[in-house]
């Protein structure tokens, strides 16, 4: 089979669709990589270490894209991007297509283009296999970005995350216990941080309660997300469903009841986000005020560490990669019940995509 792993073009995107090790073991195999020049710069790959690894440099990503059976990626492809796959082709990556424009599934559509959303590759047991490891990555940044974002210089409130003896702490409240929001727990609270975790999974709280002694836990009702946003000094929300765009939790009317400076970090921005003030922000510029109250709404956080995030989505993404390029889209797709489930278009039609939503591109 013919893989394509492109540069990504979109703002802050450092992370490629395959590393060297991931081409090294498809060509092995018989498969053949074309990687587009410089595609893994951002993650510390040179094109040497590609080609040393069996791949084919091309200078140009539109041949990348007509060259390719499967197309590797990592973010959501740009509108000249789905204009290069070439009809019929698949594309595998994170792609969000629950907040993508409506003319974007169009197009997937429109070319009959298979394409398999790494997010929502899930276990018999649930568990989005994928996903894991990049929403662990999250998680754990989520600390250190709150600690910098509560800092005076950065437009906080001056509250040091940890406190300091007779000083409290900072009080963060997750909404949403997931992988994201139990590593962002873990990791705050390792900090020295006050927390206050939210769900309406009680298994999660049970979790959360057991393995963490000192966090408080709490039913996640409209009343209690007003009551612990009032007192909050951040505020992360990371709930979320595959193939769904993400439930607003915490509304206008909430933000205006928090303290002037505080922080929200909308974790589920790639989905639509949980906030109803939300709109996507970049890496450059990570932050705007609205209502008076400080939020961080970056799509792709892992992305700034893009060497860890470019393995460990290796890691977990190239046994579904080697079942595509081993048995072929149609077969995979029949023979892998975790693979089907990240199918989101497929020969003209839609799969697993309960909803739409309108606000990013």
């Amino acid at each position: 089979m013919n893989i394509g792993i492109p540069k990504e073009i979109r703002p802050s995107e450092y992370r490629v669709g395959l590393s060297p090790a991931g081409v090294k073991t498809l060509t092995r195999r018989g498969h053949t990589c074309y990687v587009e020049n410089e595609a893994g710069l951002g993650a510390g790959f040179a094109d040497l270490d590609y080609q040393q690894a069996g791949a084919t440099i091309v200078y140009s990503p539109m041949e990348v894209y007509a060259r390719a059976d499967l197309v590797l990626k990592f973010a959501r492809p740009m509108d000249e991007e789905l204009e290069w796959i070439q009809p019929g082709k698949t594309i595998a990556g994170w792609l969000q297509l629950p907040s993508a424009r409506q003319s974007k599934i169009d197009i997937l559509l429109e070319r009959k283009i298979t394409s398999i959303a790494y997010e929502q590759i899930e276990d018999m047991d649930g568990k989005l296999t994928v996903m894991h490891p990049l929403s662990e990555i999250g998680g754990r940044m989520a600390g250190q970005i709150a600690a910098n974002l509560l800092q005076n210089n950065m437009g906080g409130n001056g509250v040091l995350l940890s406190g300091m003896p007779g000083v409290p702490p900072a009080e963060v409240i997750i909404i949403g216990c997931g992988v994201v929001g139990t590593y962002a727990a873990e990791t705050l609270q390792n900090m020295g941080a006050h927390i206050t975790c939210l769900d309406v999974n009680l298994t999660a709280l049970q979790r959360i309660h057991d393995n963490n002694p000192g966090i408080v836990t709490m039913y996640s009702t409209a009343e209690n997300i007003t009551r612990a946003c009032a007192y909050a000094d951040v505020v992360i929300t990371a709930a979320m469903h595959p193939g769904q765009t993400a439930p607003i939790l915490v509304t206008r009317e909430i933000l205006r009841s928090m303290k002037t400076r505080s922080i929200i970090m909308d974790l589920s921005i790639d989905l639509g986000g949980c906030v109803e003030t939300s709109r996507p922000t970049t890496h450059d510029n990570p932050t705007f005020v609205e209502e008076g109250v400080t939020h961080y709404c970056v799509p792709n956080i892992p992305s700034v560490v893009a060497r860890t995030a470019t393995h460990a989505s290796f890691n977990a993404s190239f046994p579904y990669i080697l079942e595509i390029v081993t048995h072929g889209v149609e077969k995979a797709i029949e023979n892998n019940s975790a693979l089907a489930k990240a199918v989101n278009t497929h020969g003209g039609k839609i799969y697993n995509l309960s909803r739409l939503a309108s606000k990013t591109g």
